[in-house]
């Protein structure tokens, strides 16, 4: 029973300073940082990209602080939890998402483990007992996410630490211009991890301010690979009935306020299913898997919360 004892010590709800993070993680003041366990179980590959965009990493137990803190939720996990140690640079070389290698990381195999069966596991999960397992990455279990807290880390008035996101008092709503480009999909999930969603337009005010944003951020970035840069991705799709435009909330265009197409479009030039805008705040049909800037908004009140017990 004492490590159970030790567990219940090792949480509470808010750094005795006033920091925050997001209200979807809980604060351990043992290591002084943040973790949330993502019960949707992910391949390795898109767990470390969701911690990632969440603003964290792919948790380790790094140190005995972590490792209890980890095993709080990996005890509701039957089929264990994915850690950040991976070996998918370098067959062999297990190190964190943090680069510390699994000879410094204090840990038990479970019994068999490691076997690295058919060749193709790995990636590390911890059972609920505490010891590790090397898996196929490719296999999906359940995660926790990783944020040590900084002295910088406030929430800002969008209620959110990333500082990229900024109000616009003529919406109510924040808004964040992503240069890097990623394709419809990965665009959706991204202002989902960062607890916003891709922009919807609701009036002409909204397009405007869009298009302000857009024209002052959007600008061609180094990257290798090709992008669209005429046209940002932004929440609209035709739901797979191609030809009606409804927002990521369905609520066609025109319910939501703005249905404005750029002249010539919707083209549906070679299956162009998604939703884009042009500088101009103009909407454009476009490609959902091909990459291309884009533009997230979050409510200031969400991931905001009363932490009082």
């Amino acid at each position: 029973m004492k490590p159970l004892f030790i567990l219940q010590l090792l949480f509470i709800y808010l750094p005795s300073d006033g920091r925050t993070f997001r209200c979807d993680y809980d604060y351990f003041k043992d290591i002084n940082g943040y973790i949330k366990y993502q019960e949707i179980p992910a391949n390795w590959r898109e767990a470390r990209l969701r911690c990632h965009l969440e603003g964290s990493k792919l948790a380790s137990p790094l140190n005995p602080g972590l490792r209890y803190a980890m095993l709080r939720y990996s005890n509701t996990s039957v089929c264990g939890v994915f850690t950040g140690l991976h070996s998918t640079f370098s067959r062999g070389d297990y190190f964190s998402v943090e680069g510390v290698p699994l000879a410094r990381v204090p840990h038990t195999w479970t019994e068999g483990e490691p076997n690295n069966d058919k060749d193709k596991e790995g990636c590390i999960v911890m059972l609920s007992d505490g010891t590790f397992a090397d898996v196929n990455c490719a296999e999906t279990f359940p995660y926790l996410c990783y944020k040590k807290a900084a002295p910088n880390m406030f929430m800002s008035e969008c209620g959110t630490s990333d500082t990229a996101y900024k109000l616009d008092r003529r919406t109510g709503s924040c808004y964040k211009f992503h240069q890097f480009p990623r394709t419809w999909s990965r665009a959706y999930m991204t202002c989902a991890a960062e607890g916003g969603y891709l922009a919807v337009i609701n009036s002409d005010t909204e397009a405007k301010v869009l298009s302000e944003l857009y024209t002052k951020m959007g600008v061609p970035i180094p990257y290798a690979g090709e992008y669209w840069t005429l046209v940002a991705h932004v929440g609209v799709h035709d739901w797979n009935e191609h030809g009606e435009w409804l927002t990521i909330h369905g609520d066609t265009i025109k319910d939501a306020g703005y249905d404005k197409f750029s002249p010539g479009e919707p083209n549906n030039s070679s299956s162009e299913f998604c939703g884009a805008i042009y500088r101009s705040g103009l909407f454009d049909d476009f490609w959902c898997e091909r990459r291309a800037q884009f533009i997230c908004e979050k409510d200031p009140e969400f991931l905001t919360c009363d932490h009082e017990q």
